[in-house]
């Protein structure tokens, strides 16, 4: 029998089956009677066959007439291989149907034969349309991709000898006769052009390719997924219709390709999914070679295909539908030129290989000393990026100028160097900041030599381009060239090409032929810059210039996030959490931004405790001044530990007048508990339900949070009792009916003290800070602190995270509430970052504590830390930070609230000023959180830029608590990007 060829048939179009008819042949051929609804296909009929109540049953597929039976066997067989071999591995076979032959052979009127099946439904759902993927889902589906060629790699069947379009041996020829259907000539010039430049380098290496049975479309539309609550991960195969012998790489080349058209797909996104099929079945040094030539490939290959398609089955949507797609595809996957995708695969394999040492055979610059040659630091980390001033213009020039001055001879940027100067604030994309090249200052005119024997390829006024067995050298800005030099002129080592005479650009690019074998196109015109994510690709076609300077080559191995992270695991301890699946290394902050080793720039929507904002350098040069003269503890007497005490006492109102000063929030809580209970002269303490006071034995026993503590309420000692969670939006009672919580509050009040347990206090977030930042009903501090103190115990006001004007309306969040407590907790925002915290109490109270003993606490009354706080009241009101808080934070609240009436999974936005909670949740009727995706949201949102985490007791709030000194540039950066997730999928 012969099967099918492609270049033999050319022309598939859809065969023509109705809904009635599909009806009709699963009746009368298989004896289901279902309803049917239309699948799309781009050459075989497909329909979804469901019973009475909805649930499907299993999926009518009409192959084109153009297939045999024996193919569609092949299909069916491979299937049933492939379940056997991986068990984990879903696959759709064949519905056993007692005495009914799997495929049933049907005659159209003009007797065109065709051959029909049912195929098992296999629930869960593909991933397909342009949704956002996760690198744990792109993962997956590399994964499944090598699990599936692994299992098909002893799979025969005489079913499988065909020649298709898709399989990626006939992709050139394919391209060839396709072609001409794409009527736009730029762009079909552009797919013509790419296709054979791709071929040409998969050439040189097909020999070396493995070949086997492969499953051929294993693509985002062609799997099925896991439940929701496991990250919808794919782990099942559908439609084998492309089964068929071909270069086992393909298989991951032709799934790569799928993960383009999904927003965020550029390259590098694709590099999970290549990492995990190496896992599963490794790729050898050719297939390495030829994949992304075979993704560019298979992208050209979509692209003529398609539209060819289209063009001989005009009624087909499912076709037409996806030529945007396929055009994506194909634009990413030239995006990025091949060679450098390769490498940049080869260094996520730990496949590089290592580099050969640049030769020099005359020095570039005569008479220059290697240690007169200063290196300038331009990374996160370099001191000489301090206060901000790597967003000054023109700050490379100036630091280079001053090396200069201070007398070096010249100065050379680093090479490969990610460089903080170039990084983007407020940018959904990284921003190109890694150098393929060195930059060099002069002190004085330095002479030029051709550092090795070439041909000059070019000449300008102010540049020259050397090329010699070593590579490509590249010299531009202020040079003056050699009155000598001219195009095609070939030249000695130590010829002089010309006089450096202030600022130059210097790039040393590889000769293609020595790029670890590869062959083919010349290689690409290199950037000055690049991408972080894209350093390794790029950096493989160039050396490091500096050698040429008599210099050592950069160290490029650094210490990176992820090895960090390693050795963070092996030394610090687990159970202290961390955010985020894959953290980014960060080491320097500014205002609302935080920055990353790569130079990432983050958006920082949750430190609150740097209430100022990172880095402030009136801070940081207050607390240096003050490290100069003195650190001791608050025994000794000097004048900032008065200052404080009195400035801090000044912001309450009275009878509040009586400070301790402690190094944390928790030891605040904890402080203020004891006064209270020495007080009194009682124990048990009355608190509210979800929330977080800290992590001494004391306040986690009166923290009932079960984020913080899962065990928070199985283990609540005794002397700790509660009251419900006022929550309007979840709770018992709800909008108006959140009225009912404070006479609630107060009956369990009253009932204790007539149980003869009467509470030393009543402890609680003036604003429901760690539950996201929700406003307590009107009303309810006022009758909760009268019935509290009628009992006689003390009112105690946890502004832990909510103090110091934060939410906008007032200074202390209790003063919205109306009511004065007994005893104020506060940290976090009093510090900045430095351990510092404060109970302020009356005197009356603050005496009591004699009965315990004294009381010290070594970094909280220390001068650098009075000094600290001191500083941060100065500049809460010198750059009027409450007031940004109020006007900000109203913005902020009213841009959310607006994207609510979008998007449906934002249940409601809760809080004030800059402490708000964005409650997210799967149906607005039954409040069902929203758990794992509020999770993949955070994730998704530190790729755009910005950094947010979940909060609550259902981890379903984003809690937003920017740093006070936050733009509303800022914050319309957040929404936006917000708007873009909640859009397009996380």
């Amino acid at each position: 029998m012969t099967l099918f060829d492609f270049f033999q048939a050319e022309e598939l179009p859809v065969p023509a089956v109705t809904p009635a008819q599909a009806r009709d042949i699963a009746k009368t051929q298989f004896g289901v009677d279902a309803q049917v609804t239309p699948l799309g296909s781009q050459q075989d009929a497909n329909f979804l066959l469901s019973n009475s109540d909805g649930d499907p049953i299993g999926v009518l597929k009409i192959a084109n007439p153009a297939f045999s039976r024996i193919e569609l066997e092949a299909q069916d067989a491979a299937a049933a291989y492939i379940r056997q071999a991986e068990p984990d591995v879903r696959t759709a076979t064949n519905i056993e149907l007692s005495g009914v032959a799997p495929i049933a052979e049907l005659r159209t009127d003009d007797g065109t034969v065709l051959y029909a099946r049912i195929i098992a439904h296999l629930a869960g759902g593909t991933m397909s349309g342009d949704q956002y993927v996760t690198p744990a889902r792109a993962a997956a589906l590399g994964a499944l991709a090598g699990r599936t060629v692994r299992a098909l790699a002893g799979f025969e069947h005489a079913g499988v000898d065909r020649v298709l379009q898709w399989d990626l041996r006939h992709a050139q020829r394919t391209v060839e006769v396709l072609a001409a259907h794409v009527s736009d000539g730029p762009r079909r010039e552009n797919v013509e052009a790419a296709a054979a430049a791709a071929w040409q380098v998969v050439a040189e290496v097909s020999d070396d390719l493995p070949v086997q049975v492969i499953h051929g479309d294993i693509t985002d539309d062609n799997v099925v997924c896991g439940a929701p609550g496991t990250g919808r991960i794919p782990d099942g195969v559908i439609d084998l219709g492309d089964l068929t012998q071909s270069w086992t790489v393909g298989e991951l080349a032709i799934a790569v390709s799928s993960l383009l058209r999904h927003e965020g797909g550029e390259p590098a996104a694709t590099l999970p999914a290549i990492a995990a099929f190496h896992a599963v079945r490794p790729l050898g040094p050719a297939e390495i070679e030829a994949l992304w030539p075979l993704v560019v490939l298979r992208a050209a290959v979509l692209v003529v295909s398609g539209i060819h398609q289209a063009s001989i089955d005009a009624d087909n949507d499912y076709a037409t539908s996806a030529l945007e797609w396929e055009w994506r595809i194909f634009e990413r996957a030239i995006e990025v030129p091949s060679e450098v995708m390769t490498a940049q695969i080869r260094a996520a394999l730990g496949a590089a290989p290592a580099a050969d040492p640049l030769p020099v055979e005359a020095p570039l610059i005569g008479g220059l000393a290697a240690d007169s040659v200063a290196r300038l630091d331009l990374s996160a980390e370099s001191d000489a990026m301090d206060y901000g001033r790597w967003l000054t213009a023109g700050r490379e020039d100036d630091l280079a100028v001053q090396a200069l001055i201070q007398g070096a001879a010249a100065v050379v940027s680093a090479f490969g160097q990610p460089r903080l100067t170039r990084s983007e604030l407020l940018s959904p994309t990284s921003a190109a900041t890694v150098g393929t090249g060195v930059d060099l200052w002069p002190g004085a005119p330095l002479p030029v030599t051709a550092p090795w024997s070439g041909v000059v390829d070019a000449v300008t006024a102010d540049s020259v381009t050397l090329t010699g067995t070593a590579g490509s050298l590249v010299v531009r800005g202020a040079l003056r060239v050699s009155d000598q030099l001219r195009a095609g002129l070939s030249v000695p080592a130590g010829t002089g090409l010309g006089t450096v005479e202030g600022h130059v650009w210097i790039q040393c690019r590889r000769q293609p032929d020595a790029q670890a074998d590869v062959a083919g196109p010349a290689a690409p015109a290199v950037p000055d810059f690049v991408r972080a994510e894209y350093a390794a690709g790029w950096l493989s076609l160039v050396d490091d210039p500096s050698v040429l300077l008599g210099l050592a080559p950069a160290n490029l191995a650094t210490d990176d996030s992820e090895a960090l992270w390693r050795r963070r695991a092996d030394s610090f301890a687990s159970v202290q959490e961390h955010y985020y699946l894959n953290p980014p290394r960060i080491e320097r902050g500014w205002r609302e931004h935080m920055l990353a080793n790569d130079a990432r720039s983050y958006l920082d929507m949750v430190n609150n405790v740097a209430v100022l904002g990172h880095g402030h350098p009136v801070l940081a040069d207050a607390v240096a001044r003050q490290w100069r003269r003195l650190n001791t503890n608050s025994r000794f007497n000097y004048g900032a530990v008065v200052e404080l005490s009195e400035r801090l006492a000044a912001t309450l109102p009275e009878p509040l007048d009586t400070v301790f000063l402690v190094n944390s929030g928790s030891e605040a809580v904890d402080l203020a508990l004891r006064l209270a209970m020495a007080t009194t002269g009682r124990q048990d303490v009355v608190a509210v339900a979800e929330a977080y006071h800290g992590w001494t034995y004391a306040t986690d026993a009166i923290s009932t949070s079960v984020a913080d503590n899962p065990n928070a309420l199985a283990t609540r000692p005794e002397w700790v009792h509660t009251v419900p969670s006022p929550n309007a939006y979840r709770g018992e009672h709800r909008g108006p009916d959140a009225a009912r919580y404070a006479p609630e509050a107060v009956a369990i009040i009253e009932g204790l003290a007539a149980q003869g347990k009467p509470p030393a206090a009543f402890i609680c977030e003036p604003f429901y800070g760690n539950a996201g930042g929700m406003a307590l009903p009107d009303g309810y501090l006022g009758a909760v602190y009268a019935a509290v103190r009628a009992a006689g115990g003390l009112a105690i006001a946890d502004e832990v995270q909510v103090g110091y004007g934060r939410t906008g309306r007032s200074f202390w969040s209790f003063q919205q509430q109306d009511v004065v407590p007994d005893i104020v907790t506060v940290a976090k925002a009093m510090g900045n970052g430095q351990p510092l915290g404060a109970v302020i109490t009356t005197r009356e109270v603050a005496e009591k504590y004699r009965t315990q003993g004294y009381f010290f606490s070594s970094a909280g009354g220390s001068p650098v830390s009075c000094v600290v706080g001191l500083t941060v009241l100065e500049m809460l009101e010198k750059e009027g930070l409450q007031r940004n808080a109020l006007t900000v934070g109203d913005h902020l609240k009213n841009r959310i609230e607006e994207l609510a009436t979008r998007h449906e999974l934002i249940g409601t936005v809760h809080g004030s000023g800059l402490y708000m909670g964005v409650e997210l949740v799967r149906d607005r009727a039954t409040l069902e959180p929203a758990v794992e995706e509020t999770a993949a949201i955070c994730e998704r949102l530190r790729e755009l830029g910005v950094i947010v985490q979940p909060t609550g007791d259902r981890q379903n709030v984003l809690k937003v608590k920017p740093p006070m000194c936050i733009t509303r540039e800022s914050a319309d950066f957040f929404v936006d990007m917000l708007d873009r997730v909640l859009s397009t999928g996380w």
